[in-house]
């Protein structure tokens, strides 16, 4: 069993979880993983007869070490340090201790990888095979609905569901409130607002005022992991990659617009990336779907 955190720390980790809500804006979710992965580093130096406010680089890799011999993945042992590294910015800010320099507290290089998206046949498939599904017509128009908003919009999961029966109709474009509480303005395809619409008059259960416009079959709201099940039968019906998810769509819109010749920063706005460099991630993928269309397509691209 872990210690328990000492009276100090516990007040230290609650301004901490304070600050990451009111300074960081992060959501509630992200804030309990980070204070997780710290409760973990403070048991694991206490355990080794370290103290939290004196970290030391030795400690420090010696936890990493860890982390790896329990085959923690690079994306796990990368957000412990972003954890450990926020965790002591905040004490050091707060005068809770001095730290010289923390600039050491990194995490193990991450290889590059690409977002798995589908392309247009692909995805115009999925919207295909949900004619074959056996349900009312209203849900079908409510699915339709709902993976036009990632493919065309491309947003989220929890931000196409968040959309509320008073947004509609929809206009010109949407205000959609994102990761951190991030707000920006994603314009909306008429295709997308038509079917919206469709699926809001078939619904039975008529919505109104500031809840979720899409439903359940019982009325309640329609979550997540129904449109993620959803996708999965749509993925088989079709025959589509295994990677098709439902954030795939949202990557097939990134990628599709660049494709195009959509500005890179404009496309950085439409998906609420806070940096550029995750954006940039579909330069590398759309790169390579231009390598092999030109190895297909050259006269000389089949020669060893």
């Amino acid at each position: 069993m872990p210690e328990q955190a000492t009276p100090t720390l516990s007040i230290w980790l609650d301004s901490w979880r304070n600050w990451l809500i009111a300074e960081k804006q992060y959501a509630a979710n992200t804030c309990e993983a980070y204070l997780a992965d710290f409760q973990a580093y403070a048991d694991f130096l206490r355990l080794s007869g370290e103290a939290v406010d004196r970290p030391t680089r030795q400690r420090f890799r010696a936890y990493l070490a860890k982390l790896q011999a329990d085959d923690k993945s690079r994306a796990t042992i990368a957000r412990h340090v972003a954890s450990i590294r926020s965790f002591y910015r905040c004490a050091d800010r707060q005068g809770w201790m001095v730290i010289d320099d923390f600039s050491w507290m990194k995490a193990p290089k991450q290889p590059r990888s690409l977002p798995k998206t589908i392309s247009e046949n692909q995805a115009a498939a999925m919207l295909s095979a949900l004619g074959q599904l056996e349900k009312p017509s209203w849900q079908i128009a409510r699915d339709r609905a709902v993976l036009l908003l990632l493919y065309g919009c491309g947003l989220r999961i929890s931000e196409a569901l968040s959309i509320q029966a008073n947004d509609r109709p929809l206009k010109d474009w949407i205000r959609i409130t994102g990761k951190g509480g991030k707000v920006r303005e994603v314009p909306v395809l008429p295709l997308v607002t038509t079917a919206v619409e469709q699926a809001a008059e078939l619904c039975p259960f008529q919505p109104q005022g500031d809840v979720p416009l899409f439903r359940s079959s019982r009325g309640g709201a329609y979550g997540a992991r129904a449109v993620q099940r959803l996708v999965e039968e749509l993925r088989l019906r079709a025959g589509l990659p295994t990677h098709t998810t439902p954030h795939a769509l949202r990557h097939a819109f990134a990628t599709h617009l660049l494709s195009a010749g959509g500005d890179l920063r404009a496309i950085q706005e439409l998906l609420g990336h806070a940096s550029l460099s995750t954006t940039q991630r579909y330069t590398y993928l759309d790169a390579g779907q231009l390598l092999d269309i030109h190895k297909q397509t050259h006269p000389r691209g089949n020669l060893k």
